[in-house]
């Protein structure tokens, strides 16, 4: 299992949410690698002069860059889904059964999870 985060997940970390945070500890201490799309930190980063609270965070998760095909693959999940959000889709193909994704749009991404038959947890932030 991983943890896969969304551009909100990331404004909440940014804006020293405490639930996320702690569950961030958690689930650094328990071993649980924790992912996010570097889609999703060119959504959430503007001033690394300002941001150090998610410069910490983010040197301690995994950055996924978007790969040679995954444009193809966002884009046939997408039309799958019937949904537009390119970051979402990404986040989404990141995501694998039994996965939790930490969102502030559960709705969109478990319909994009749904539509690619991933059973992974979905948490809103």
């Amino acid at each position: 299992m991983k943890a896969v985060l969304d551009a909100g997940a990331l404004m909440a970390v940014d804006r020293r949410n405490r639930m996320i945070g702690a569950q961030l500890r958690v689930l650094q201490q328990q071993g649980t690698p924790i992912r996010v799309s570097s889609a999703v930190v060119g959504q959430a980063w503007r001033d690394g002069c300002k941001q150090a609270n998610l410069a910490r965070v983010l040197a301690g998760v995994g950055i996924v860059p978007l790969g040679e095909d995954d444009g193809k693959r966002i884009g046939e999940l997408l039309a799958l889904a019937g949904s537009t959000d390119v970051v979402d889709a990404h986040v989404a193909l990141m995501a694998a059964h039994a996965d939790l994704v930490l969102t502030s749009d559960p709705g969109d991404i478990r319909k994009l999870l749904q539509a690619r038959g991933v059973s992974a947890r979905v948490q809103a932030v």
